[in-house]
């Protein structure tokens, strides 16, 4: 079992930079351990954002944020930093894991039903 706690939403300004965490719990260092940032905003599909494949600790985005967004893990801890944020990057974000599949699953164009574990979310607001 793994148990997921996300912090660090709030309300910035465009331009502006977050960083998200998410607090692992429970059978976090196995090397087949997928670890992902999805984010869903109003009426929209929930998408990923970022994955980080512990085994290779290998990491991979969406094109959507490749170059404004890290992930990184440390410990049981995910953070998720988000650098020239948009407007459009306004959604509610999760953390997600998933244990198994290889690296080659690890990706952010994954469903979101390929992963088990989630957290409650946190919510960020980028205004223009």
């Amino acid at each position: 079992q793994v148990q997921l706690v996300e912090s660090g939403g709030s309300s910035v300004q465009a331009g502006g930079s977050l960083r998200l965490v998410c607090a692992a719990s429970g059978d976090i260092y196995s090397s087949s351990m997928c670890m992902a940032w999805f984010r869903q905003a109003p009426g929209k599909e929930r998408e990923g954002v970022a994955t980080f494949y512990r085994g290779t600790e290998d990491t991979a985005y969406a094109d959507s944020v490749e170059g404004r967004f890290t992930i990184s893990q440390v410990q049981n801890m995910v953070y998720l930093q988000m650098d020239n944020l948009r407007p459009e990057d306004t959604a509610m974000y999760y953390c997600a894991a998933r244990l198994g599949g290889g690296g080659s699953f690890c990706r952010p164009g994954r469903s979101h039903s390929d992963f088990i574990y989630w957290g409650q979310g946190t919510q960020v607001t980028v205004s223009s």
